[in-house]
């Protein structure tokens, strides 16, 4: 029987290590989706010993009349433990940045004057860069989108394309109203994008498949997948840029 269904908070230490124990594997499953993600340089084993921290404070600051399952607050604990100690550890190196910087300028760039979405070439030779140059551009800036659009679990668990932080102003009617129009404006971003990108995006987010399982689906490379979703995440963050004002009013950051 579940601790929690007998109205009581507290645990006794047996319980508590055993409901460590039964969410471990989940810890593992979230660590290796974002350590997917990242540069080689970064250890599976030290995103795993974050994630545990966060599932033992998500047990212990879980309360059942918050009306969510357990499994979906000790995921949202997890993933924000990880992620944060990565922010914290600043692993990407200044070029990574730059680069992601100058890859958005261009699509945005392009997009204002050509209309439309541009193509891979297109953003290839605005930076100045072959193809295959600029797709490596792409396998080096990986990860950079953690804790943007890329990271944060949506409902029951699932991946949502915007992150949002919990918060006592979350069910505001105004934050409701600017989640709704936030979802609009990425709905017409991702009908802009080439078929491919849509499609991955769609695997990876909705269906939840990770990039191995949607190499094999769309009979492409891993590598290339993560590739096309980085790109995909930078169209993003180049359209909102534009058309999502801040709370002071100036662009999306």
């Amino acid at each position: 029987m579940n601790p929690y269904e007998s109205g009581t908070a507290t645990l006794s230490a047996e319980e508590r290590e055993r409901l460590i124990l039964e969410h471990l594997p989940q810890v593992r499953l979230i660590a290796r989706r974002i350590h997917e993600r990242l540069p080689a340089s970064v250890n599976l084993e030290d995103l795993v010993s974050t994630g545990i921290l966060g599932l033992i404070a998500a047990i212990d600051r879980y309360r059942p009349e918050q009306g969510v399952k357990l499994k979906t607050y000790a995921e949202y604990k997890i993933r924000g433990a990880i992620l944060d100690s990565l922010r914290g550890l600043d692993w990407a190196p200044r070029q990574q940045r730059r680069r992601s910087k100058q890859i958005e300028l261009a699509v945005a760039s392009l997009e204002q004057r050509l209309g439309r979405a541009p193509s891979e070439e297109e953003i290839a030779a605005e930076l100045g860069l072959s193809l295959e140059e600029y797709q490596e551009w792409l396998s080096d800036i990986r990860g950079l989108n953690l804790g943007s659009l890329d990271s944060a679990p949506g409902e029951e668990g699932g991946r949502d394309l915007l992150r949002f932080v919990a918060g006592s102003e979350e069910d505001w009617p105004s934050r409701q109203l600017e989640r709704k129009e936030l979802h609009r404006l990425l709905k017409t971003a991702i009908a802009r994008m080439p078929y491919i990108e849509r499609t991955v995006l769609g695997l990876y987010y909705q269906e939840e498949l990770t990039l191995r399982e949607i190499a094999q689906i769309v009979k492409l490379h891993e590598s290339r997948i993560s590739q096309l979703k980085t790109q995909a995440i930078i169209r993003l963050r180049a359209f909102l840029r534009k058309r999502w004002p801040t709370e002071r009013g100036g662009a999306t950051p």
